[in-house]
Formats: structure tokens, C-alpha cells, sequence
């Protein structure tokens, strides 16, 4: 009688890696089954850019300001699949019944979170492009390099951050259970408006663009800016270099704070036997 092979199981490394693979795999094909969402999420956004646009130029603002705004209605793409893709993440799941099988899966929560992560990541910065592009060409913006390997650095840093802090705020959100809902809606314009996304974040309070630093996307936002637009540095709040490090640093606090409260999740809803349905 021959036994079947013996499957070794991954662990460590190898099954943080192939669990984020296997949790991103979904959102990367699932772009592909219905190509009419990619035109719904390039158009309505290109709608908000567009109304700043016009408002610009009939107040005779300077041109790079309309750079400033298809910059901005691009990147708001990475902050609504945060917001909605990351933070709301875990209480759609356990209303779907999926979080009961992550608990008791050997994978570890923070695996799953990436693997989310970096499928949302994927499928967004080919929105966020193609609002670049349409942008650039309807409303003829230029651009002004200053250093590519510096913006580039910039960006890949400010998406490091802002999706570590959608893996830290989902466990928040799974605490804060049916109010997630309310939080997200809340948390949508405030942030639109703190965040500079279609003005320079400069113009706001010392303290309140300060305040609003906390969210990497307004660091970073206002970064790439003075990277590439000829009246960026004159308009930028902090130095593009020291905004970096800002990023880095939030980026350390974020995946560090995120480790610690999915871990925390998990002891609790093995010590309860739930997931704490009612838990405010």
C-alpha cells in the first residue's frame, strides 16, 4: 500500500510571504473580471479634479496650482482603498464570517493585511496614473523634475506609512464594531480638506498642517509636489528631505503600533471564544 507524499507546511518567513501573495492574488485579478469599475474609478474622480481646476482658473490662481490639484486627485485613489480596503478591512470580513477562519488559520493577521495591502496597492496606482495622464493631457499641467530617484523614494516611503496605518486603524475599527461604518464616513472629507489635497497644505494653520501630518499622505502629498512643479519649494510646508524622515519614522510607528494590535485581536478572541461583537 503506497502513502501519499508527505506536503511540508511552510512556516516563518515562508508562510508570511505566501500568505500575503495568496491574499493579494484575489485583488489583483479580481481588477480584471469587471473592467468597467477601472473607467467609474478614473471618471468620478477626474469630476472633483475637474471642478478645482475650473475654480483655479477662473480666479486667475498661478498654473501650477492646477498640477497641484491632478496631483492630489490622484493620490486621493490610495487613501479611499485605505479607508475603505484597509481600515474597514477586518469588520467587513467578520460580517462576512472570513474573520473566524483568519483567527484560526497558523497564517499570521499581519500577512493577511499586507497581502491586502499591496493587491489594493496595485490595483490603485494604475487609477492613480491614469488620472495623472488624463489630467496632464485635458488640462495641459507641466511638469519639473527636480530629482526622480527623490520623488520616487518619497512615494514608495509615503506608501509604506499610509498602508501601515490602514493595517494599525482596521484592528481600531474591528474594536470600535458596528461604528466602523460612521468612522469611515467621518474620517473621508476631514481628511480631503487637512490633508492639502488640492491646495497646498502650507496655506492651512502652522499647527494644523502639523496636526494633519499624521496622515502620510499629506507628508508626502506635499513632497512630491516641491519635486515636481517649478513653484513647488516656495509653496511647500517643511523641507522635502526632512519630510522623508518624518515618513520614515511614521512608517516605523505604524507597522510596530499594527504588529502589536492584531496581536492583541488574537489573544482576544481566543481568550472570549468571539470577536468582540460587544465591544464598543
Amino acid at each position: 500500500m503506497m502513502l501519499p507524499p508527505v506536503t511540508k507546511k511552510a512556516t516563518g518567513w515562508k508562510l508570511f510571504w505566501l500568505t500575503a501573495f495568496g491574499r493579494a492574488y484575489p485583488r489583483l485579478v479580481g481588477q480584471q473580471r469587471e473592467k468597467s469599475w477601472l473607467f467609474f474609478d478614473v471618471f468620478f474622480p477626474m469630476i472633483s479634479v475637474a471642478s478645482y481646476v475650473f475654480v483655479y482658473r477662473a480666479i486667475q490662481a498661478p498654473e501650477d496650482y492646477i498640477g497641484f490639484v491632478v496631483v492630489g486627485g490622484a493620490m486621493t485613489a490610495f487613501w479611499m482603498n485605505v479607508l475603505w480596503s484597509m481600515s474597514s478591512q477586518l469588520y467587513w470580513e467578520k460580517q462576512t464570517g472570513n474573520l473566524a477562519l483568519y483567527i484560526v488559520s497558523p497564517a499570521p493577521m499581519s500577512a493577511i493585511l499586507m497581502g491586502m495591502s499591496l493587491g489594493g496597492l496595485a490595483a490603485t496606482t494604475i487609477r492613480a496614473v491614469s488620472v495623472i495622464l488624463l489630467g496632464s493631457l485635458i488640462f495641459q499641467v507641466s511638469y519639473t523634475v527636480v530629482s526622480f530617484w527623490m520623488l520616487l523614494a518619497i512615494f514608495l516611503v509615503c506608501m509604506v506609512a499610509l498602508y501601515g496605518m490602514g493595517m494599525m486603524t482596521s484592528s481600531l475599527f474591528l474594536l470600535f464594531n458596528r461604528e466602523a461604518w460612521h468612522i469611515a464616513n467621518l474620517a473621508q472629507e476631514p481628511i480631503f480638506l487637512v490633508s492639502g489635497f488640492y491646495f497646498p497644505v502650507k496655506s492651512l494653520n502652522f499647527w494644523v498642517a502639523v496636526g494633519a501630518s499624521i496622515i502620510p499622505l499629506t507628508l508626502g502629498l506635499d513632497a512630491m509636489r516641491q519635486l515636481v512643479f517649478s513653484t513647488g519649494a516656495s509653496l511647500g510646508f517643511l523641507n522635502v528631505r526632512l519630510e522623508l524622515y518624518i515618513l520614515i519614522g511614521l512608517a516605523v510607528v505604524f507597522l510596530t503600533a499594527a504588529r502589536y494590535l492584531l496581536a492583541y485581536i488574537e489573544k482576544l478572541a481566543v481568550r472570549e471564544g468571539r470577536l468582540t461583537e460587544g465591544r464598543r
